[in-house]
């Protein structure tokens, strides 16, 4: 699926179904995947990118024995994950982060493909857009989170079927991971998976 410009009422309604405010991305059923399979996977000290509201980052620090830190790009977020207690890094991707820091990375990344001609250029679409693949953040999110994470670390990557499942897949096994599906829910407009991640 392409958002293109044929129907302006599209993009407020893919935002509406993710429960986007103007600035901060808020809990919707992608957010909730993510954090039942952090709850049940993630370990040590853990990060959470792309936070938005924090309420992931959130539910992992109360429902685990985790140490959770969270970054997102966008100030407001940040202000309001800190406002849930989680202390927040403005940061793209895990650019700031020293080698080996973490034991857990989740991320529900922007995955909507977008067209380029009918990008929105404001926090809305930073939550949301990944470009006209869906992966444009997906691929250096993979290309990177390598670094920071320990050798017995895990990734907890949302995939969208809007983005092309079996090729998220395909990049994480040239980037060294080992994939397994952690969660998985359809829903009429996607399915939603959560990829554990696991050295190889």
């Amino acid at each position: 699926m392409t958002v293109d410009g044929d129907d302006a009422d599209t993009l407020a309604d893919l935002a509406d179904r993710r429960g986007v405010d103007r600035a901060v991305y808020q809990p919707a059923e992608d957010s909730r995947l993510l954090a039942e399979a952090a709850v049940d996977h993630a370990h040590g000290r853990a990060l959470e990118v792309g936070t938005g509201s924090g309420w992931v980052a959130e539910r992992i620090a109360a429902e685990t024995e985790c140490e959770v830190v969270a970054s997102d790009c966008n100030p407001d977020a940040c202000r309001q994950a800190r406002d849930r207690g989680i202390p927040a890094v403005r940061a793209d991707l895990v650019e700031p982060f020293r080698a080996d820091s973490f034991d857990t990375v989740a991320f529900n990344p922007p995955y909507l493909p977008t067209d380029p001609d009918n990008e929105w250029d404001d926090w809305m679409e930073r939550a949301l857009s990944g470009g006209e693949s869906g992966r444009a953040v997906i691929d250096p999110f993979l290309d990177t989170v390598g670094r920071v994470l320990r050798p017995d670390g895990v990734v907890l990557l949302l995939v969208s079927s809007l983005t092309g499942f079996e090729t998220v897949v395909a990049h994480a096994e040239e980037n060294g991971f080992a994939t397994t599906t952690a969660r998985q829910e359809s829903y009429p407009f996607e399915t939603l998976s959560i990829l554990r991640l696991d050295r190889e």
